[in-house]
């Protein structure tokens, strides 16, 4: 029988701020190094693309779907090797706040020790992010 994909794990993360205030702060590339720290301490854009140097892959390129109003924060990680991984990101509307939900997939050749240890990763990401906009969100509360 013949796979029809690879191993997926979705986590997610409740936050409580509006929809719109954490797709805005999420998807500018520019904030990433605030709450991704999957990948890495600073990002800049270069020629039109936005690079990560200091990644624990390397130098890496990110590209995000483009802005649009469904909250899909899909985004493309172009690795050292020049694959690249495609990371399905959603933020929905959870009442008066949000969830974000970061489809993670195994990559070729990835044992579960590995996968695990990203899934820890794409966690305490999703988990800053949410430290972050809940703060905004009490701030402009205020």
């Amino acid at each position: 029988m013949k796979s029809t994909g690879s191993e997926s794990r979705h986590i997610s993360i409740q936050i409580a701020s509006p929809v719109e205030a954490v797709y805005a702060f999420a998807s500018d590339p520019a904030n990433l190094p605030a709450w991704a720290q999957g990948l890495g301490g600073s990002i800049e854009k270069i020629d039109g693309q936005w690079v990560a140097e200091s990644s624990p892959m390397g130098r890496v390129v990110v590209a995000f779907t483009p802005h649009n109003d469904l909250g899909v924060l899909d985004h493309d990680v172009t690795l050292p090797s020049g694959d690249t991984v495609h990371n399905p990101v959603r933020v929905i509307a959870d009442g008066t706040g949000s969830e974000v939900v970061f489809t993670l997939r195994r990559q070729p050749g990835m044992s579960d020790a590995d996968l695990r240890r990203d899934a820890d990763m794409v966690g305490a990401d999703l988990a800053r992010l949410k430290e972050l906009a809940e703060s905004e969100q009490t701030v402009r509360d205020s």
